[in-house]
């Protein structure tokens, strides 16, 4: 079982950024955070990277039902989604988390249920970004 679910895009970097945010939107995610992973390593340690963005996607409804599941899952919350690019001519690759897969050391059969339903979003995310 993987822990991701991916896909390669031919468009640019920042529309596909803002593709993804409009995929997530539509399936009830806001984005919480965004993380410029390539600046924030040029900043802080001085070194190169390739474009790679991470966003934590959160759907509100989905979280507040796995918080009275499990009050400690907040610690494997948001769903990261990253959209990364190696080179200028490399495709643009989306990435969302599985979270089922990310979270199988919690046993809560309950809550299992719950994290199905969004991974299944999710890969509908991935799956209608062009």
């Amino acid at each position: 079982m993987s822990y991701y679910y991916s896909k390669f895009l031919t468009t640019d970097f920042n529309l596909s950024i803002e593709s993804l945010v409009a995929k997530l939107k539509e399936k009830g995610f806001g984005v919480l955070s965004e993380i410029d992973v390539e600046a924030t390593l040029k900043k802080k340690i001085k070194v190169d990277f390739h474009k790679y963005v991470i966003l934590g996607a959160c759907n509100p409804h989905f979280a507040h039902q796995a918080l009275l599941l499990e009050d400690k899952v907040g610690v494997m919350l948001p769903c990261n989604v990253i959209i990364q690019q190696r080179s200028l001519n490399d495709p643009v690759e989306v990435t969302a988390v599985d979270p089922v897969s990310s979270m199988m050391a919690i046993e809560n059969e309950n809550l299992f249920s719950l994290l199905e339903e969004v991974r299944v979003l999710l890969n509908q995310v991935i799956d209608e970004l062009e």
